[in-house]
């Protein structure tokens, strides 16, 4: 089911919580009489980059440490270049790798934690993009009459699924109806209607002949505020395209066309600024460069087939991006690295002190632990010999006619015959 927020457990939660958000600067926007889904998917993203700036900062804090490191790096691993298959030498080397990153106050793994942090809510962002009105309510709200002008026709459910084939409608799996006009009916219509092209509109109303008007004045009122220069936000570009070459309106064409570009070109233009602090000499930002030259290009082609409202958001995107790059590229010009790396000798120290203290702490927790077995091993041997003594003077003290003098006069038969 479309229409029914994601419920996974992970990303459920976020996905909901960020279409909550969305949904109240669609809200707020209607107050102000701006009934536009694409500018709140503007405004919602400008929304969630300020809150991820944080990471942003730290990430490229991290990525301008790390270049200013590598050859101290370099050095390093020439160094024990030769010594892999010394335990003691990789040993060393990682102490010294370690203390290189105190140093410049960055971790190993920082870079992967801000990815592992921020692809969640990109996914999330995906999921509440992909189908607007599960998140959405005042959007929603919109298919309510004709929802119910469906669902009170006789035999909606084979109409609605003639729908689907004859408007050929995408994107969109596993939509079957069970003609009783429960909840999940009613959601899979939505489903269904919001992802309908204009002629996709114009099927439906022939199909549900008895309402027409009522056809008219959604389709009217969900491209009032779900279109952006008279494009469906639901619909594909590519979609677009084929149906507009059709119809000769070669305008839409080109129009359909630009999103896309305009996406390639956004993707470019941040790739560029990004790279304005990275080393060519750098096999790290080598590869860098190599997969942003990648990535604009699967961005161009993804964007002819996906709904145009995420189109707009990775436009948005990559606006709000470069913009920031551009100003933290100049915020990191001005800033004295030296001195950062200066304030983080203290911390190095306390650091490597540490690390020192809990090497010594697991060494004398070994050392313990060895004499403690060795201590309980010695008692062990001085219990049994106590043990062995006292049980010969019982059987030396037994009286006549006991089991142990009997076992007594034994022992000292078969000793005189080893003697012989």
């Amino acid at each position: 089911m479309y229409l029914t927020a994601y419920n996974g457990a992970f990303l459920g939660p976020i996905a909901k919580g960020l279409g909550w958000i969305m949904d109240k600067i669609y809200a707020i926007l209607s107050i102000m009489h701006i009934d536009s889904v694409p500018l709140a998917i503007v405004i919602f993203t400008i929304f969630i980059y300020i809150c991820l700036f944080p990471l942003t900062y730290k990430q490229q804090k991290f990525s301008i440490l790390s270049q200013k490191m590598q050859p101290e790096m370099r050095k390093i691993q020439a160094k024990y270049k030769d010594k892999r298959s010394d335990q003691a030498a990789m040993a060393a080397m990682n102490e010294e790798t370690q203390a290189l990153y105190d140093k410049y106050g960055i971790s190993p793994m920082g870079s992967c934690v801000q990815i592992i942090i921020q692809m969640p809510i990109l996914f999330a962002l995906y999921r509440v993009f992909y189908n607007i009105p599960a998140y959405l309510t005042s959007i929603k709200s919109i298919f309510d009459g004709v929802v119910k002008g469906i669902v009170e026709t006789n035999g909606y459910a084979d109409k609605m699924t003639a729908l689907i084939s004859d408007a050929s409608v995408k994107n969109i799996q596993n939509v079957t109806f069970n003609g009783k006009g429960g909840v999940s009916d009613q959601n899979h219509i939505i489903d269904v209607l919001y992802k309908l092209s204009d002629d996709g509109w114009n099927i439906a109303a022939d199909k549900f002949s008895k309402l027409g008007d009522v056809f008219e004045s959604t389709h009217t009122n969900l491209q009032h505020v779900n279109s952006i220069f008279g494009l469906n936000l639901s619909d594909t570009p590519w979609n677009i395209m084929q149906t507009s070459w059709g119809e000769k309106a070669f305008g839409i064409v080109i129009l359909a066309l630009l999103f896309p570009l305009c996406s390639y070109v956004s993707q470019v233009i941040n790739m560029k600024i990004a790279q304005t602090n990275m080393d060519s000499n750098d096999p790290t930002s080598r590869q860098m460069r190599t997969m942003n030259l990648l990535m604009p290009f699967m961005s161009l082609f993804i964007s002819f087939t996906v709904p145009l409202g995420l189109t707009v958001y990775w436009i948005a995107g990559a606006v709000v991006r470069s913009i920031q790059q551009a100003a933290l590229n100049k915020h990191f010009d001005k800033i004295d690295l030296d001195s950062i790396i200066e304030k983080n000798k203290d911390k190095a120290a306390k650091k490597q002190e540490q690390r020192g203290i809990r090497r010594a702490q697991i060494y004398n927790a070994a050392n313990m632990n060895t004499k403690n077995t060795l201590s309980s091993k010695a008692s062990s041997v001085t219990d049994n010999a106590d043990k062995i003594q006292k049980a010969n003077e019982l059987r030396r003290n037994a009286k006549s006619g006991s089991l142990s003098s009997k076992a007594n006069l034994v022992n000292e038969f078969n000793n005189r015959n080893t003697k012989k």
